[in-house]
């Protein structure tokens, strides 16, 4: 750690010397914790943050920005699961060689709080009414175990193992560590689940003052999703040379899949997606669903100033939001779900470009001490700054691009809102993947009567395998089934 002496000089340097105010007031133990604090934070880089992210802002309101040409996806970059084409099963035979290699890990952003859902725990932690009553992390962790077996038996191998990445936040992450532990991980080996926290940035004034909200303390906020790239390089505990990136590096992953927490039909480590970018031979790629409504309120994959980005709903003119293609289907339509594809190499490249990403700013209430009194103050209006990355500003960097359009009833249901609201709850949430569920049984050749509801554990079926037995047969009874064998208890 730095003497005081040089974080002092370091943070004059950057024009940041009030966070040093009330230093002479403080006890010794408080000290330490202001100290330890500043020392963990690269100051000039938040200057560059806070410059770089007005400069953006600016621009965006710019008539240059505004005359940047906005154009759909080129085809070549762009194919579609919708209609069952031919190349699927081969996407899906590749993705599975991958995994059965070893080469493939799943990366979950998990950082935030059940907040709106009435909860206090991580989102992951979250039961949205199912029979069995799993998790959110529980039905993911099935999976993966799942898909191990897939991929094992498939090759012939004694074992495969999907290492999976759990981005938590700061104050999510004793709860996680905690929540698995509780449930023994929910079989996988706890070796195999590797904990790290998303990064924070300094609140900042609206001239760009670094925010204190105690005498021995700098207010913070998570630096969005996309700080997950600077995250994968951060040291996985203190004191530890290892990280996110050097972990990949020793087990040989080459491909990961990442992913929010919050949608309960992810396909997790999907070996067809996995499959389709190695086809396209892909460094960064994305996962979207098909956007039915012009006047949707969602960000698609498009190209803006010929680069690949996410465009608001809010920058797409009405005529080119109602513009379709000689299919029929919308020039605009390859809604973003925060599901992509990386190779490890170009996770480990970000650093290269990662000034070059420009923050987003929020105006915000921010409770902060008096710099003469040393009270605090919580303010009515918004009077700082919060700055984050999404996951997604990478896009325009990346050298070869790839967009995979899936279907939104098995890929994708959001979990955003409070029970009861009607959209993206806990209930259309629990609604969605059991009709998913029915569907695996009757494409299977199985009858399910109506008004029947049967949960399979993903350690039953990943995406619909392994139910031939089911063929003929009708079910007459609702009911939780964790082997292939109690299905019959249900006819």
């Amino acid at each position: 750690m730095p003497t005081l002496e040089k974080l002092q000089e370091s943070y004059a340097a950057a024009d940041q010397s009030q966070v040093f105010r009330f230093l002479e007031t403080l006890n010794a133990e408080q000290r330490q914790t202001l100290i330890k604090q500043l020392a963990g934070i690269d100051i000039q880089r938040v200057n560059r943050i806070y410059q770089r992210a007005i400069e953006a802002e600016k621009y965006l309101s710019s008539a240059e920005a505004k005359e940047e040409a906005i154009e759909p996806l080129p085809s070549e970059a762009f194919d579609s699961t919708i209609g069952s084409p031919s190349n699927a099963s081969q996407w899906r035979e590749a993705g599975l060689d991958a995994i059965a290699k070893g080469q493939v890990g799943v990366l979950l952003m998990a950082g935030g709080q059940g907040t709106r859902l009435g909860s206090s725990a991580p989102k992951g932690c979250y039961d949205i009414g199912l029979p069995s009553h799993k998790s959110l992390f529980q039905y993911q962790a099935e999976r993966i175990r799942r898909l191990q077996d897939i991929a094992k038996k498939r090759n012939g191998k004694s074992q495969v193992v999907i290492p999976w990445y759990v981005m938590t936040s700061g104050p999510t992450r004793p709860d996680t560590v905690a929540f698995f532990k509780a449930n023994n991980y929910f079989g996988l080996n706890p070796s195999n689940v590797i904990f790290f926290e998303q990064g924070t940035l300094p609140c900042l004034t609206m001239d760009g003052k670094v925010i204190m909200d105690a005498p021995d303390h700098i207010a913070v906020a998570p630096d969005g999703n996309g700080g997950l790239y600077a995250a994968l390089r951060s040291p996985l505990n203190p004191g530890e040379a290892t990280t996110v990136l050097s972990d990949m590096g020793n087990r040989n992953v080459l491909y990961v899949h990442a992913y929010g927490v919050d949608n309960c039909l992810v396909r997790v480590a999907d070996p067809t997606f996995i499959g389709f970018c190695l086809s396209k031979k892909a460094d960064c790629a994305a996962k979207v669903v098909r956007k039915v409504d012009p006047k949707e309120s969602v960000g698609v994959v498009a190209l803006k100033g010929k680069k690949y980005s996410i465009v608001e709903y809010s920058e797409i003119s009405a005529e080119d939001a109602e513009s379709r293609d000689s299919s029929g289907e919308l020039k605009f339509r390859a809604a973003n779900i925060a599901n992509h594809f990386y190779t490890t190499e170009f996770l480990r490249s970000v650093v290269k470009f990662e000034d070059e990403m420009a923050f987003h700013i929020a105006r915000k209430k921010i409770p902060h001490i008096d710099m003469t009194s040393g009270q605090l103050i919580k303010p009515s209006k918004p009077n700082g700054l919060k700055l984050e990355l999404f996951v997604f500003d990478v896009f325009p960097f990346t050298s070869n691009f790839a967009v995979l359009e899936v279907d939104r009833k098995d890929d994708f249901s959001p979990l955003k809102n409070a029970p009861g609201t009607g959209v993206d709850d806990p209930e259309t949430s629990r609604r969605d993947l059991l009709q998913q569920q029915r569907r695996f049984l009757e494409a299977a050749g199985a009858t399910v009567a109506e008004g029947v509801e049967i949960e399979l554990s993903p350690l039953v079926t990943y995406d619909g395998e392994g139910l031939e037995s089911v063929k003929g047969k009708k079910f007459t009874r609702s009911g939780i089934v964790e082997s292939i064998e109690s299905l019959d208890a249900l006819v």
